[in-house]
């Protein structure tokens, strides 16, 4: 007689919440901030090391995309390896890894040097990422994903507001190596509180652990879950998916998989243009190293506003009608910023928040979509594969900038230029969201045959 089967994702999606999934969430947020820190940290400091080593503006480019070139390589390599090791052990690897290579920085003498440390720094930060979000969206319920996820992120852009903050005090004072070792620092600490406190994932365990393994993860979730007798604890992962990342091209999955790719490419290239661009923008217009903080930190704090509100809103009224909406207004506010730079300072500071919740906001919600369109075994690689896709766009998007600056164009008219892309992602997740209903299913008229 066959047993009978209790999957641990319905425990989870039917259990309240406990304290165990709080200290999770926590772990993750704190990851993100890290996360977020040490990737921004380093738009503050290039223009102050372009200033000391006297280098050419045609370098600048190459210097922001090393590393996101190098989270895209993490982005793509992490998930055989978190299928294989685990998605805690792999957490834990990527966050010693980037604290590492960020210390190792500081001790850089040239740009090739230089290139190649963000580079696998940004490996480490780029396979971290996606095991904080698979792991978040593993053990949050249904009901709460979004919003769980969304708050991760939230502590991604705070990493990025408090390394403005961070930059601007410690710079000036002890040179643009003294944020490094912040950076280098606290991703090594934050890896001694991950290996006894993070929990291994539900769908790893029941793949490669005993039963055992299984029920005491659950037990240390839902301290009264008992197993009743006769059943055996698995994962939904094996009733909905093969686990494999040709999953994510199934005959149910592959138009929104690809769809997602497209609007990740958008929404990074906008991204990481604003992060990495604006504070050298606005030092070559001759605002002062105060206000160039002050008005970068603010489109990171509009970033964090925009995902406090996103999850419920998602999680209310589906993904697809808000994230459209968002992404509209973000091309609308990139053409703000253009009108606003050399305006009065209020009118900058207000279109860089509107300017930040989008492309920020954009980001954690389109993170919070992956993770709710995905089954559970397939989240991490949706999410990783999608945002190593995404890197592309990001490093593409921040070199094109690059190369349209060394070209001698105004900082409003690459603005203008970067408004028409936020525009067409609104319509792509609009056409994601007429082709998909909220479960991730395609209308029978959509839906193809494997072949």
């Amino acid at each position: 007689m066959e047993s009978r089967k209790v999957y641990i994702h319905d425990v989870i999606d039917h259990s309240r919440i406990g304290r165990a999934q709080y200290v999770a969430l926590a772990l993750c947020a704190l990851l993100m901030l890290s996360d977020g820190f040490t990737t921004q940290a380093f738009s503050y400091i290039v223009p102050v090391l372009a200033n000391d080593w006297h280098l050419p503006k045609s370098i600048l480019g190459s210097i922001f995309s090393s590393v996101l070139i190098g989270l895209m390589i993490g982005n793509f390599g992490i998930s055989p390896f978190a299928k294989r090791f685990g998605t805690k052990k792999m957490t834990v690897w990527s966050t010693a890894a980037f604290g590492l290579f960020t210390l190792l920085t500081v001790f850089v003498t040239n740009v090739p040097q230089l290139i190649a440390l963000r580079l696998l720094t940004g490996i480490g930060l780029g396979s971290a990422v996606p095991c904080a979000v698979g792991l978040t969206s593993e053990f949050s319920p249904k009901r709460t994903r979004a919003t769980f996820v969304l708050l991760i992120y939230v502590g991604y852009s705070l990493g990025f507001t408090v390394a403005g903050f961070c930059c601007g005090a410690m710079i000036p004072r002890f040179g643009w190596t003294a944020p490094l070792w912040v950076c280098g620092l606290g991703p090594i600490v934050l890896t001694f509180l991950l290996i006894p406190l993070l929990p291994e994932s539900a769908s790893h365990l029941a793949r490669h652990r005993s039963q055992k393994d299984l029920l005491q993860m659950a037990r240390r979730f839902f301290p009264k879950f008992n197993l009743p007798d006769g059943a055996v604890l698995t994962s939904n992962a094996h009733k909905n998916s093969d686990g494999a990342v040709s999953g994510l091209f199934s005959a149910r999955l592959r138009v929104g998989t690809f769809l997602l790719w497209v609007v990740y490419n958008i929404n990074l290239a906008e991204f990481y243009f604003l992060q990495s661009w604006l504070p050298t923008f606005l030092h070559s217009l001759s605002y002062s190293p105060r206000m160039v903080v002050w008005v970068t930190a603010i489109s990171t704090v509009g970033g964090m506003a925009a995902g406090l509100i996103l999850g419920p809103l998602m999680d209310r009224f589906g993904p697809y009608i808000i994230l459209s909406a968002l992404f509209l207004f973000g091309g609308i506010s990139m053409l703000a910023i253009s009108m606003a730079l050399g305006a009065t300072h209020f009118l900058l500071v207000l279109a860089a928040f509107c300017c930040g919740a989008c492309t920020s906001g954009g980001q954690k919600g389109i993170v919070a979509l992956a993770a709710l369109f995905y089954p559970a075994d397939l989240r991490a690689p949706g999410v990783a594969w999608a945002s190593g896709i995404g890197r592309l766009g990001g490093a593409g998007g921040t070199y094109l900038a690059g190369v349209l600056y060394a070209s001698n164009w105004r900082p409003e008219d690459i603005f203008r230029v970067a408004a028409a892309p936020a525009v067409v992602a609104a319509i792509f997740v609009g056409f994601m969201g007429w082709l998909y209903s909220g479960d991730g299913s395609l209308p029978s008229s959509a839906l193809t045959q494997d072949s």
